[in-house]
């Protein structure tokens, strides 16, 4: 099984109990299914769930390089040499980042909005990035942001491989075929998947 799920922002990207905050369990009642990867607690948009050791494993894993599509609401104009440091990787210190592509972009139509809104500042103006990434450490969009000069102030995550979040509301979710998400040779669910 897999599901696809839109993460509201503020919701903590497990199941087990966290008191006063909510959790994967406050919307999906599905037992038996995990995160394939995780979406931070203040990130919104889409996650992958299944009840598929292997399968969790084999999307999670960025050696595998299914693409991720950010959308990212950040402080400020990026430049385009600001763009072209994203697409060709960022030192962020403890790493760097592996080349992405990195565009500016309206706000996306689809976008529902955000609970609670961000913070405006009438003096300083916001844009939206699109982001495509083929790997994810903690926190990983926001700290690339940051370092070219233009914080996040909003991300969601658009879609993992062939799989969008359009058509789900915030804390929505649907079986989709396990197939789904994959680009170029897939795993047999409940079997282990072919090794790169």
């Amino acid at each position: 099984m897999l599901i696809a799920f839109n993460k509201p922002f503020g919701v903590i990207c497990k199941f087990s109990p966290e008191p006063g905050r909510r959790t994967l369990a406050d919307y999906v009642s599905i037992p038996n299914v995990y995160p394939a990867g995780r979406l931070d607690t203040d990130s919104e948009g889409l996650l992958l769930l299944t009840d598929d050791g292997a399968l969790q494993a084999w999307i999670a894993n960025p050696r595998h390089k299914l693409a991720k599509v950010y959308w990212a609401q950040v402080e400020g104009v990026p430049t385009e040499a600001s763009l072209a440091s994203l697409r060709k990787g960022v030192d962020l210190g403890d790493f760097v980042t592996k080349p992405a592509a990195a565009r500016l972009i309206d706000e996306p139509q689809s976008l529902w909005p955000r609970d609670p809104p961000i913070r405006y500042r009438a003096k300083i103006p916001t844009s939206w990035l699109e982001l495509t990434l083929r790997e994810g450490k903690n926190r990983q969009v926001r700290r690339m942001t940051a370092r070219v000069g233009f914080p996040t102030l909003r991300l969601v995550r658009a879609t993992i491989g062939r799989v969008s979040v359009d058509d789900l509301a915030p804390g929505e979710w649907r079986e989709i075929d396990a197939s789904a998400p994959f680009e170029t040779d897939k795993p047999s669910v409940g079997r282990r998947p072919p090794a790169r």
